[in-house]
């Protein structure tokens, strides 16, 4: 659930403070930006740099996408319990993501609002939810077998095609010059006097002024490689895609037994928990125990076949907040972690990119910045 900036630096001046919760800026007007990882939060990073005119390169070691944004739910789901360190990141992204549709019409959100009920929701109200009556919810949702009898009702939220919206961001960054290298992987990284220079990759060597690691749950390796790992877990979440008849679901319906939406297509996504790696918990038998539920909730779907079921793995830090900010102990790199990704990949894209090529510094982004996981490592 915001951001209040403050005002930038000028010329190509360096400021470098060491202190928790204050960044390091380097205004990079004219110089060359990589980003490694083209999910949707590269994708977004990529086209808001590219947009202010900076020079970008974007690295992928497989396809656009091709990583656990091809296996999220992609919920813009802004709501959060308190405290929140990040509420004013949430309280921005609805809005950051009507700003870039407004300029990126393919990214094809669908704003359907999102319905939750269950155990645990009964006595909980946050802004802006609401909270609906039987005959609301079932206004909202006429298949419900069995409507509760209140729900929370988030009528600002929605959903995206998370893969083809990268696809659209990389699209409008090439448009502004941005260079795309797919199908290359990392091998290292060049530095000099304390700052990374360049990026080793499988196909030669790529100068740089800013490295940005945007690579999800490679962000721990790629740390690692500058010796000063950041605790970047990868954590798996079930994802499954079903044929199923149009229009059972209205929004997006959230609840202790399943959490589902329709896509623009018209198939029937759902998301679920990881349990464990036995026979009986693999994607393709949860796919069916899902099926089933969602059968027991809704009318009219007897048919329901599971077209993928497989995992995903979300990189997130083992405190559970994003990690974002330039990289403590040496210069030129910017890391960029966020969950939940595709929440929140509009506001964060357009943040850093002011951080990057502007200085301006965003307080939104103070709870997020590495130096937490290394307060003892001073600046380079």
């Amino acid at each position: 659930m915001k951001s209040p900036i403050h005002g930038p630096s000028t010329g190509k001046h360096k400021e470098k403070q060491a202190d928790t919760g204050k960044v390091r800026m380097e205004v990079t007007h004219g110089k060359h930006i990589v980003i490694i990882g083209a999910g949707i939060v590269g994708a977004s990073l990529a086209y808001h740099l590219a947009d202010k005119g900076a020079k970008v390169t974007v690295i992928e070691a497989g396809e656009i996408a091709s990583g656990v944004t091809a296996t999220s739910f992609a919920w813009i789901n802004t709501t959060c319990g308190e405290p929140d360190p990040i509420a004013q990141l949430r309280r921005e992204a609805i809005k950051e993501y009507h700003r870039l549709e407004a300029q990126l019409p393919e990214l094809n959100i669908r704003w359907t609002g999102a319905l939750s009920y269950g155990v645990g929701l009964d006595n909980v109200l946050h802004d802006p939810a609401r909270q609906l009556t039987r005959a609301q919810i079932l206004a909202l949702e006429p298949n419900l077998k069995q409507p509760p009898q209140q729900a929370l009702y988030v009528a600002q939220e929605g959903a995206l095609d998370a893969v083809a919206a990268s696809r659209a961001l990389i699209a409008g960054a090439q448009k502004n010059g941005a260079t795309v290298l797919t199908q290359t992987r990392v091998l290292g990284f060049q530095t000099l006097h304390g700052k990374v220079t360049g990026i080793k990759t499988s196909n030669g060597l790529l100068a740089a002024d800013t490295v940005v690691l945007a690579a999800g749950t490679g962000i721990a390796a790629l740390t690692q490689t500058l010796n000063l790992p950041l605790p970047v877990e990868a954590s798996p979440c079930i994802f499954i895609r079903y044929k199923a008849p149009p229009d059972r679901v209205q929004t997006i319906i959230s609840n202790a037994a399943m959490e589902i939406r329709h896509t623009a297509d018209g198939a029937l996504l759902a998301a679920e928990d990881y349990l464990d790696d036995s026979p009986e918990n693999q994607p393709a038998a949860i796919a069916l125990r899902t099926a089933h539920a969602i059968q027991n909730e809704l009318e009219g779907v007897d048919f329901l076949e599971p077209e993928l079921a497989c995992v995903g793995l979300r990189p997130i830090a083992s405190d559970r907040m994003p990690i974002i900010g330039y990289f403590p102990g040496i210069d030129g790199v910017y890391v960029c972690t966020v969950h939940p990704g595709v929440a929140l990949a509009a506001i964060v894209g357009r943040l850093v990119s002011e951080e990057i090529v502007d200085g301006k510094v965003s307080e939104a982004l103070a709870a997020c910045r590495p130096e937490r996981f290394c307060l003892d490592t001073p600046s380079a």
